[in-house]
């Protein structure tokens, strides 16, 4: 796929046609190769949305600190950034989190963007295995060799190591004499893997070597060997620089402004509740505090809220829209009314103020039930106060609304309808009113269901967290946690198992859980519910069999290859 600019009229050059998918697109009917043929290059345009968040976050930075960044000046060379990388804090930067390149750039401790780009273009399958050798050349200066000094001005910023395709064609260039328009020819050959081209490109290569730098054929194959496993791997090094870039730029971001860049980051997630509740994780880890959505602080989207009378500290507070069940109507109005006439007083100014049109009861259920009340809660009782009685703010909300259309009230006149009073009800347990938050927020935030089993859970040998990151195939590991979601199938025999999402106060893990244990345990296997869960650990690698993935190097040595956990359960049990 690509974009086709001509210099002429397109038909000069390819006939084209409307795309066959829809949508109204014009195509060519020309195949990749045959365009090229003809004479059109394609261009492929990539859209990154960390571009709009560093955007965001810059302009969070400025409003907040009088601080005006520009993308392009921000200092390269920043101690704080580096160090974070090295500690393992990646993530929500760009390229450089998950667990492998975690792990790589807390070995490698990268000092200069140069390793960062570097990076970028390594961690691909193929090239990946250069990895553990660049960091020990970095680590190891006195490790570093070239076969010939010819090679060190190419090589030098790389440590040696062939990381960029371009670094191949200057090697081309220099050492065996290609000229700009054979080089191409060779680029095409490397990029496409074409193994005739390949072959021809071997004979030239050596041959130029001999000729151009004066070596002996012997060496001239050396080195030939030595970048022909590289040529299937080699990485455009504008695009590794590019990205390296963005890359280096979030991490200075959240190293250096980390409230103002990961506000951005939720904003750019909203609507993906499992990236929200992963990058709320990695807050809390920073010490940023996150408050649920407030009708007297949120906006539309997450927002930060400055360091006030209320709060002691800067924090991010959830957008209103990030609640299920809230219209865009109620948003909006919400928002309106707090901008001309200040903050609500209590849930009675609340329903006078607002619409009824914008706020039906799901609406004020989803308020209530998402934290976004609980400023009231001094004035109108807890969220089971509101939530309970539901019906009677709906009755409340036509009192008041019938009389401002001028219609007859039951309570006489606008003046004598009394402010909102609350019947006394039976309180929701805790892990209900958290159950409800779930639903709304798409996690628990202002608390845990498994919060009361917090010294339970400290004094256990196993927790999700230890199991992803050091467990082994078949090892057998029993750990506490609440089931999130339950996935039902049938076997072909037509039996049921399930697949169980369950989740403890900081990780998830996939529960398999066959027929036999499911016949055994299906009573217990329940949504919100608590339990101790005991069985095997199954790690899945790429290819999708259940082993140990291995990767042996060159030296011999092994490389962990990192893949998806989950667990055969054996048994459960209730806390």
């Amino acid at each position: 796929a690509g974009v086709l600019i001509s210099p002429t009229d397109l038909n000069d050059y390819t006939p084209i046609q409307f795309d066959p998918k829809g949508e109204g697109k014009i195509i060519s009917q020309y195949d990749m190769y045959s365009i090229e043929d003809a004479g059109l290059l394609k261009f492929d345009f990539l859209g990154l949305g960390n571009l709009a968040i560093i955007a965001d976050a810059i302009k969070e930075i400025e409003k907040n600190y009088g601080v005006k960044l520009d993308y392009d000046t921000i200092p390269m060379s920043d101690t704080r950034t580096f160090e974070m990388l090295t500690r393992g804090e990646t993530t929500d930067t760009f390229q450089l989190n998950g667990t492998g390149m975690t792990k790589f750039l807390m070995e490698l401790a990268p000092t200069r963007v140069e390793d960062i780009n570097a990076m970028v273009a390594l961690y691909r399958p193929g090239p990946l295995q250069f990895i553990p050798e660049y960091i020990r050349r970095k680590n190891n200066p006195d490790s570093i060799k070239y076969l010939d000094e010819a090679m060190r001005p190419i090589l030098e910023k790389t440590y040696g190591i062939l990381v960029y395709q371009d670094d191949l064609l200057m090697m081309a260039n220099k050492l065996a004499g290609y000229s700009w328009t054979e080089l191409d020819k060779f680029r095409k050959a490397v990029g496409k893997k074409i193994p005739e081209e390949m072959a021809k490109q071997k004979e030239q290569f050596i041959n130029g070597c001999v000729v151009h730098s004066g070596w002996e054929k012997k060496k001239a194959e050396e080195l030939w060997t030595w970048i022909e496993p590289f040529a299937a791997y080699g990485f455009n090094k504008a695009h590794s620089v590019s990205y390296g870039r963005v890359a280096y730029v979030t991490a200075y971001l959240k190293a250096n402004y980390s409230t103002e860049y990961m506000t951005a980051v939720l904003r750019s997630e909203e609507g993906e509740i499992e990236k929200v509740a992963v990058t709320i994780k990695e807050c809390i880890r920073l010490g940023i505090k996150i408050l649920p959505p407030n009708v007297n602080y949120s906006n539309e989207h997450f927002t930060i809220i400055k360091k006030n009378e209320k709060y002691t500290q800067d924090a991010i507070v959830f957008g209103l829209t990030t609640i299920k069940n809230l219209g865009s109507n109620a948003v909006e109005e919400i928002i309106r009314q707090r901008q001309q006439a200040g903050k609500f007083k209590n849930l009675s100014d609340f329903i006078r103020r607002i619409e009824m049109r914008s706020t039906n009861k799901k609406s004020l259920e989803a308020l209530t039930n998402s934290g976004a009340f609980d400023d009231f809660i001094k004035t109108d009782g807890t969220r089971s106060d509101m939530f309970l009685n539901i019906e009677d703010i709906l009755s409340f909300q036509r009192q008041i609304h019938d009389t401002h259309a001028g219609e007859m009230s039951l309570f006489g006149d606008l003046d004598e309808v009394t402010d909102l009073k609350l019947r006394k009800v039976e309180q929701l347990s805790r892990t209900e009113t958290l159950k409800l938050e779930r639903e709304l927020l798409g996690m628990y935030l202002s608390g845990h269901p498994l919060d009361p089993w917090k010294v339970i859970l400290k004094d256990r040998q196993y927790n999700i967290g230890k199991i992803l990151n050091d467990s082994k195939q078949d090892q057998n590991v029993d750990f506490a946690g609440i089931i999130t979601g339950v996935k039902l199938m049938l076997t072909k025999k037509k039996d049921k198992m399930a697949f169980i999402q369950v989740t403890d106060i900081d990780n998830e893990i996939e529960i398999v859980v066959f027929p036999k244990s499911y016949e055994l345990f299906k009573d217990l296997l329940v949504k919100d519910t608590p339990l101790i869960f005991v069985g095997k650990v199954s790690i899945k690698n790429d290819s999708g069999s259940v082993e140990e993935p291995k990767k042996v190097r060159d030296d011999g040595s092994e490389a962990k290859v990192y893949s998806s956990r989950s667990i055969i359960l054996d048994e459960v049990r209730k806390i």
